[in-house]
């Protein structure tokens, strides 16, 4: 699959979101090859040439650590869980902004979701 493909793009920015979740959780290895292709954007050969191992180890540890995130968001849901705060948030704003309320008053309810979002 190359990169400018739409369905790369899309596992691109999965990966990237379960990597900023579960980043503490995975090895060096892991942590460095997933930064360097996903975040980087460098070929398996230029990160086999980094690290003097072939194009299919790189390529095996690449999907190895996608499937490990995959496995901790599966057990965890923590980005599932995220997105259904952050769509619970925009609709309670919503309702807040629909509300008859004085400008204070939407100001206090807004700064109450604000500390909320903070500490998602």
């Amino acid at each position: 699959m190359k990169a400018n493909e739409p369905d790369a793009l899309s596992k691109t920015t999965r990966i990237n979101l379960l990597f900023d979740f579960y980043e503490p959780l995975l090895t060096e290895k892991q942590r460095t090859f997933l930064k360097y292709y996903f975040h980087d954007d460098f070929s398996l050969g230029e990160i086999a040439a980094e690290f003097g191992i072939s194009r299919q180890a790189v390529y095996e540890h690449i999907k190895r650590a996608e499937q490990v995130l995959e496995s901790y968001e599966s057990k965890l849901e923590l980005h599932l869980k995220h997105e259904s705060f952050s769509q619970l948030t925009v609709q309670l704003v919503n309702s807040v902004n629909a509300l008859s309320l004085s400008e204070e008053e939407r100001q206090a309810l807004m700064s109450v979701i604000a500390q909320f979002k903070l500490t998602e």
